[in-house]
């Protein structure tokens, strides 16, 4: 464990020390802005309440697409694994979902709907496959390890949902959370910079871009990879907890 942390914290040096060789290279503020002058623009977007109100829309965003595909994923990995019929039905669903170009989605969403739900959309269209495809390997792993011990005992279904399935299969879905929460905050951000959602991050990367303010336009998007870097910690926690407590 502190090695890990020892390679992780050596990772972010070489990162940082990176990013200072580029800048003395290029010395450009319009193509890579300074450390410091990135830092003071994300001290200046902290004082402002116009970036914690698109904080919070961006956030909730995300959020809310990660819940809508947990709960979708769930209910149809469940099907999949109570009816050979449903698996072979949602298997070429779930292939095309992932392999549609996140772009054009939103774009035709921009048709149907507006840009405050666009992202919303196209982000559970992304992480709804993400979730399904890792609850229904969860589940076949746990149905091939107890589910024999499971029939031979002749255990009611709803015991076998909630005594076997959800606490076997919850360590290793929360270990994959992390990085799909990441990657939904990172697609939201996407389609609203497409979509110029006002009021969010993307809309204000937007409008950064457009007026050419590349030191707030990098803080933006550091401040989101930090976002991503902490959701992915705090699911690893609550499965490290979990287990524990398992335990």
């Amino acid at each position: 464990m502190k090695k890990n942390l020892i390679f992780s914290a050596l990772a972010i040096l070489f990162l940082w020390l990176t990013w200072i060789v580029a800048y003395f290279v290029v010395r450009n503020e319009y193509l890579l802005p300074s450390f410091w002058e990135t830092v003071r623009a994300a001290g200046s977007l902290f004082a402002t309440s116009a970036f914690w109100l698109a904080f919070l829309n961006t956030f909730l965003r995300t959020l809310l697409s990660f819940a809508v595909s947990f709960v979708f994923g769930a209910a149809f990995a469940a099907l999949a694994c109570l009816s050979g019929k449903a698996r072979a039905f949602l298997s070429p669903v779930v292939s095309v979902l992932r392999t549609v170009p996140t772009m054009a989605v939103i774009l035709i969403l921009l048709l149907w709907t507006n840009a405050s739900i666009a992202p919303v959309i196209v982000t559970f269209l992304v992480l709804f496959p993400a979730f399904y495809s890792a609850m229904l390997a969860s589940i076949d792993e746990v149905r091939n390890n107890y589910g024999v011990v499971a029939e031979a005992f002749h255990v009611p279904a709803k015991r076998k949902i909630f005594r076997m399935y959800a606490p076997l299969c919850a360590p290793s879905v929360l270990g994959q959370a992390g990085s799909i929460f990441s990657m939904g905050l990172k697609i939201t951000v996407s389609g609203e910079v497409l979509s110029q959602t006002f009021r969010s991050l993307g809309g204000m990367m937007q409008t950064a871009q457009i007026f050419l303010e590349m030191p707030t336009l990098l803080a933006l998007t550091v401040l989101v990879v930090l976002l991503g870097f902490v959701l992915e910690g705090g699911c690893l926690l609550l499965k490290k907890l979990l287990i524990r407590w398992r335990v």
